[in-house]
């Protein structure tokens, strides 16, 4: 009886090789450039972080809020990150619970901060300027809260009070597609707005 010679076993170190040197190029450098080539022909603001300029040099990002305390400024949401207001690279919420005291007490003096930039306000305050977003970073407000800080803003700036509510009006952003979420104004490019128009009048 005659036996076959068993087959010779290829390597398998080609293959292997061969493989991780083709996803390599595809995915760590053919997809990654498609994409980023997309981006910024398709979305160039978008992929660059959606900046905000002022005389040609960036000052903030539309989509992360930033801390306004002049009363001149609308003021956004307030945010509770660490160890500082609107932190990118450390996004969190305060995780206080509805009954925390410790809520309450903040709450209650971001009210009083509230009344006292304004006493001749005696509106409601909106919720949306004296609680924090789950991420601390949002750059919007309600059109509410917009509408709260008119008078102060206008009386601040010395501009009539129809003045400032179209700039409003112009930063003011719809429901996406007409349903999803709420009516909003992005605070950082209103206050852009606000001191562009302060210093043209000036001038």
């Amino acid at each position: 009886m005659t036996t076959m010679p068993p087959a010779r076993e290829q390597p398998l170190w080609r293959p292997a090789l061969t493989l991780f040197l083709v996803l390599s190029l595809v995915t760590g450098l053919a997809y990654p450039l498609l994409v980023t080539g997309l981006a910024q022909t398709l979305f160039p603001a978008q992929a660059n972080g959606s900046l905000l300029l002022r005389d040609g040099q960036p000052v903030g990002s539309a989509l992360i809020g930033q801390a306004f305390s002049n009363p001149g400024h609308f003021w956004g949401r307030p945010s509770a990150t660490a160890p500082a207001p609107y932190n990118a690279a450390n996004s969190g919420g305060s995780n206080l619970a509805p009954t925390a005291p410790a809520l309450v007490e903040a709450v209650q003096a971001r009210i009083a901060a509230l009344r006292a930039a304004d006493p001749g306000n005696a509106a409601p305050v909106p919720v949306d300027l004296v609680t924090a977003s789950a991420s601390g970073l949002d750059p919007h407000i309600s059109r509410a809260a917009a509408d709260y800080q008119l008078a102060r803003v206008a009386r601040v700036r010395g501009l009539p009070v129809a003045a400032v509510r179209a700039l409003v009006d112009q930063h003011a952003e719809g429901r996406w597609l007409g349903l999803l979420g709420e009516p909003r104004v992005n605070v950082l490019a209103l206050n852009l707005a606000l001191d562009h128009a302060t210093m043209r009048r000036a001038n």
